[in-house]
């Protein structure tokens, strides 16, 4: 590993990765291959699905298109350099793929803060509102709603990954995670670091407890609605239609919950490391199963499109 003394300027950086056991590296890359395989073809699989049948052209399937996309660059922001350094003895990444990883990995994070959000006005229309679905969730405004987070996430993101790296590192350049984060690149800065950390924590508290206060809005809404339904299969209906919604933000929420929320001591960057890889390789994973496992139409759909390459393959086998 290299150090480097008050003289000199970090060009890049040793990811120390979740474990220094070398007799553990094969069986985590094997382990983490196998999750990101799985990540690429249920994200991959739930985008081509949606496109292909028209039945799932409809606004709450075009969110979760974005949110499927969103995973899937989320997980592969840090992964195929992780896997790569549990096979290499020189686990080094340059100052300016670190840079970009941190700043990749803060935009997708926050956009998929709003994203969920958006689903969930989506969901508090469908049920509140049904009569007037089609008209206010028009082409117009869930292209609007999904651009948002977006451009807001990338936006926050390059201003946090900016104050990030202006900082000075010239203490040393082994940074205590598997991908380029915030908090141990902050231990590792010889500079003062008073208003990175505060800005980290405004946005980090700001977007994280607003999203969530957003989401238990628009779902405190469609709770009431649904009591007012007074046939218990209505009722079955309703929450069945938010239900894969709300597994995902438990899932996404529960983990990320305390991530920023709190100053950056070796434990919590220790902590971190377990968190970050559930958010990293358990959530992107998990959202397709979630939607796809408890929904008729993606599994009417998936069947239909089985159903067609089976009968395309009896018929060129034929002919």
């Amino acid at each position: 590993m290299q150090n480097h003394n008050d003289s000199k300027t970090v060009t890049e950086f040793i990811l120390l990765g979740l474990t220094d056991r070398p007799e553990l590296q094969y069986i985590l890359f094997v382990v983490f291959l196998g999750i990101y395989i799985l990540t690429l073809l249920v994200n991959l699989g739930m985008i081509v699905l949606i496109k292909v049948d028209p039945r799932l052209h409809t606004p709450m399937y075009f969110f979760l298109t974005n949110l499927a996309f969103v995973d899937l660059c989320y997980s592969s922001n840090a992964t195929p350099k992780m896997l790569a350094n549990f096979l290499s003895e020189r686990k080094s990444i340059s100052f300016a793929s670190c840079f970009m990883q941190c700043y990749i990995f803060i935009a997708l994070l926050l956009t998929e803060y709003y994203m969920l959000a958006a689903m969930a006005y989506d969901r508090y229309v469908a049920i509140c509102s049904p009569l007037h679905y089609t008209v206010k969730m028009s082409r117009r405004v869930c292209i609007c709603l999904v651009t948002f987070p977006y451009i807001y996430g990338f936006s926050d993101g390059l201003l946090q990954s900016i104050l990030t790296f202006r900082l000075s590192f010239c203490r040393s350049n082994v940074i205590n995670h598997f991908y380029c984060a915030d908090p141990p690149l902050i231990k590792l800065s010889c500079s003062d670091t008073y208003v990175k950390e505060h800005a980290m924590f405004i946005s980090a508290g700001f977007n994280l407890s607003n999203s969530l206060a957003i989401i238990l809005i628009f779902y405190a809404f469609i709770l009431v609605a649904i009591l007012r339904i007074h046939s218990a299969e209505g009722r079955r209906k309703a929450f069945s239609t938010c239900g894969s919604h709300m597994m995902a933000v438990t899932l996404f929420y529960g983990t990320l919950f305390c991530m920023y929320v709190r100053p950056p001591t070796d434990k919590s960057v220790e902590e971190s490391k377990i968190i970050a890889v559930f958010y990293t390789f358990v959530s992107p994973v998990l959202n397709p199963l979630i939607y796809s496992l408890r929904n008729r139409d993606v599994k009417a759909a998936l069947r239909n499109v089985l159903r067609r390459n089976l009968r395309k393959k009896m018929v060129s086998n034929i002919s």
